[in-house]
């Protein structure tokens, strides 16, 4: 089992992850009866998507040699009504100040669009990744 999950009422849950203990709340979106006082599992799937992309480019760096610390990623979710879901995500990749050869940008760009959580989503869920090389 990977994590345990309990309705605490009022549109919230508290998620344990049994390995580590760490715990993560969420609330329904203002936009959907919630009080918005947390990460929605929306948000949650989105932002995995973005932590994902990370982690994969990450493993891809440190395999070449490549510094990428300190990248960091923006989530947007965009929500369609009928059905309610999660239709688009877009996701800005910030690229530490570091130099970086036309093979490594290529390495990294590839990776970020091969990561685990992304080939999980629905087919018609719209990535739009874009890395910002500063």
């Amino acid at each position: 089992m990977t994590a345990k999950v309990t309705y605490k009422g009022q549109l919230r849950t508290e998620a344990l992850h049994l390995r580590s203990g760490n715990i993560i709340h969420t609330d329904a979106p203002v936009d959907n009866n919630g009080k918005g006082e947390a990460f929605s599992p929306t948000d949650l799937a989105a932002t995995s998507l973005a932590s994902c992309i990370l982690t994969i480019m990450g493993i891809a760096a440190e395999r070449s040699e490549i510094d990428i610390q300190g990248a960091s990623a923006e989530v947007t979710k965009v929500m369609s009504s009928n059905p309610r879901r999660i239709a688009q995500i877009l996701i800005d990749i910030h690229m530490p100040n570091n130099t970086y050869s036309d093979k490594d940008r290529k390495l990294l760009e590839k990776a970020a669009h091969h990561c685990p959580v992304g080939l999980s989503l629905h087919p018609e869920t719209e990535e739009l990744i874009t890395v910002h090389w500063s």
